[in-house]
């Protein structure tokens, strides 16, 4: 073999993977967003999940792309670690449906029109009818079309100039030795661990495989532990993805090796103790491609059956090597969110993980102003450090939502997709103004706490009142937006009425408790800004539930334009008086009463 077969073995490996990865990223264009969203939304039985990765790392021609894809899911907190365990397995069995496509490379034809079968010509009118369409079509999916048939066409030179530059080694006994070499289940799995390491594709090293198959030097004893070790080699470029990524990423890119590992030393193990005894006449017998992609899909098929009942199982054996220590779990609550950036090509996804995103930002600012509450009743320095982390991780969410949303409206999108955007865009603000106030009234609390100064009981008992109308209206706003709920949303507004004049009620009142000598000017002070702090968080409840209400109208107006909808107005009015009588302030005290 001279130095010309290397250039060609060489440039055939080259064009090959070129091939396989132009094939595989133009059948995932054409699919557009229809392969992530299926993987996304119909991964809710562990045979859904199977069958899906299954199927989606067959149409990209990669299990570790798809497995990848699946980490970034779970990082975003779109995909719990429990359901991308099915669709790894599903990825593991997947990605042998590459090798059946190389074995088209076998086809040869004989004289006249049985030639047209050969694979030289095959693979000449795939790529003129590519060109063709590449270069007439106007729709970037056309376009796309005619990548795959490129890919496809590149792949298959790749594949016959490789077959081509091996065919001479079979003459060098030093390649046949180092291929009977492999036939050591030890030494073989280890050569396919880092020759997939380096490929970064299992598809890729059967491809090689195969092509070195056409020497007549691969037996299978030598294809079968090589096979064993390209499985766990594929898990790199997963295990990659993961570096940096939060403790539920880590464990979903270890599960696809920790599935491979166990696949190997299972199946290896019961085959190698069996062939002790049996000694399979077998294992010396030539391998051609397609009995290189036979073996690779039915080891492929017997790990994920294997392991397919045991997902539990699994999944706890991850968790123990994967563990999520102290600094996991501060990480997990105190961080903002995680957005991928590979989702924003497809809208669908992006809004998916933008709605998790503010669904949790919700959560957290009602739990900010809950507490927030509870320092009036009774100041608690634990309760108010809560609320400033809280507030400060809002901002965090209020920034990478604000420009994620931004990045996603540059993309092409519907009318709705675009509609959906504005609203969450419009909500996140008022969510982190929510938390600012909740801030503040830990803060003044604190103040007072410091000055050693109290409110009478009188205006403790009607801040219980305002607090209670605060927190039925939190409450509606926060049911409402995370149940998409019309009918909620158009109970806030009344509330918001209620309680702005129940603000004025208790300023009014405190005034008559001043001019009475009962309450300071200081005590006036901390109650005014409280009372303004909590009449702000339900001007902001209202403009979210505004914002529910007009996402179905399709425009945006302020939170008083409400008041003009004449044909809810009846029932709007109904609202109110209930609620008026529900957050009725309590008659004052005697004592205020005779001064």
């Amino acid at each position: 073999m001279d130095i010309s077969n290397v250039i060609s073995l060489l440039s055939g490996v080259a064009l090959f993977l070129f091939g396989m990865s132009l094939m595989g990223d133009s059948l995932k264009r054409v699919a557009g967003n229809r392969l992530e969203g299926l993987l996304y939304k119909l991964t809710n039985t562990k045979l859904k999940g199977i069958l899906l990765g299954t199927g989606v790392t067959a149409v990209i021609q990669s299990s570790s792309a798809t497995s990848v894809m699946v980490v970034g899911f779970v990082n975003s907190g779109m995909m719990k670690f429990g359901q991308a365990i099915g669709i790894i397995l599903g990825a593991i069995l997947g990605t042998s449906v590459t090798g059946w496509v190389i074995c088209l490379s076998d086809i040869s034809g004989g004289s006249g029109w049985v030639s047209l079968l050969s694979t030289s010509t095959l693979t000449g009118l795939i790529a003129v009818s590519g060109i063709v369409v590449r270069t007439a079509a106007k729709r970037a999916t056309h376009k796309h079309v005619g990548d795959i048939m490129m890919g496809f066409a590149v792949l298959m030179f790749g594949m016959s100039t490789m077959s081509g530059a091996v065919a001479p080694l079979k003459e060098i006994p030093a390649f046949v030795d180092l291929l009977t070499s492999f036939s050591n289940p030890i030494l073989g799995f280890l050569a396919g661990v880092i020759f997939t390491a380096i490929l970064q594709s299992a598809s890729a090293a059967v491809g090689i495989l195969q092509a070195l198959a056409i020497t007549g030097a691969v037996t299978f004893a030598t294809a079968f532990p090589l096979l064993m070790g390209i499985g766990v080699g594929a898990a790199v470029p997963v295990l990659m993805a993961a570096a940096g990524a939060n403790v539920a990423a880590r464990r979903t890119a270890a599960v696809y090796l920790l599935a491979q590992c166990i696949g190997a030393a299972l199946i290896g193990t019961i085959f190698y103790v069996a062939n002790a005894f049996c000694h399979f006449p077998f294992l010396s017998a030539t391998l051609t491609t397609v009995h290189i992609a036979a073996l690779n899909t039915l080891y492929r098929f017997l790990c994920v059956l294997i392991l397919a009942p045991q997902t539990g199982l699994l999944e706890k054996l991850t968790c123990a090597v994967v563990k999520e220590n102290a600094a996991d779990i501060e990480e997990r609550e105190e961080q903002g969110p995680v957005f991928e950036e590979r989702f924003l090509p497809y809208p669908p996804l992006a809004l998916d993980q933008c709605r998790s995103a503010i669904y949790k930002m919700a959560e957290l600012t009602q739990e900010s102003v809950l507490l927030a509450m509870e320092t009036i009743e009774g100041y608690s320095p634990e309760k108010a450090k809560r609320v400033v982390r809280l507030e400060k991780l809002t901002d965090r969410y209020e920034d990478s939502l604000g420009t994620y949303i931004l990045k996603a409206t540059k993309r092409e999108l519907t009318t709705e997709q675009n509609q959906q955007f504005s609203c969450f865009l419009h909500c996140i603000t008022d969510f982190e103004r929510i938390s600012d106030h909740a801030r503040n009234i830990v803060e003044v609390m604190e103040a007072m706490r410091e000055q050693d100064n109290s409110f009478t009981g009188d205006a403790l008992a009607e801040l219980a009142v305002m607090r209670g109308a605060l927190k039925e209206v939190l409450s509606v706003t926060i049911k409402s937006f995370l149940g998409n709920d019309l009918a909620l949303a158009e109970r806030v507004e009344p509330l918001e009425e209620v309680v702005n004049e129940l603000q004025d009620n208790i300023k009014n009142r405190h005034v008559e408790r001043m001019k009475a000598g009962i309450c300071t000017m200081t005590q006036g002070i901390s109650l005014n800004d409280l009372l303004t702090d909590l009449e702000r968080i339900s001007d902001h409840c209202s403009n979210i539930a505004l914002s529910s209400i007009e996402l179905h109208k399709n425009s945006f107006r302020t939170h008083a334009s409400l008041h003009h909808r004449e044909e809810s107005r009846k029932e709007i009015e109904k609202l109110y008086n209930e609620y008026s009588r529900r957050f009725a302030l309590p008659a004052p005290s005697r004592t205020a009463d005779a001064s």
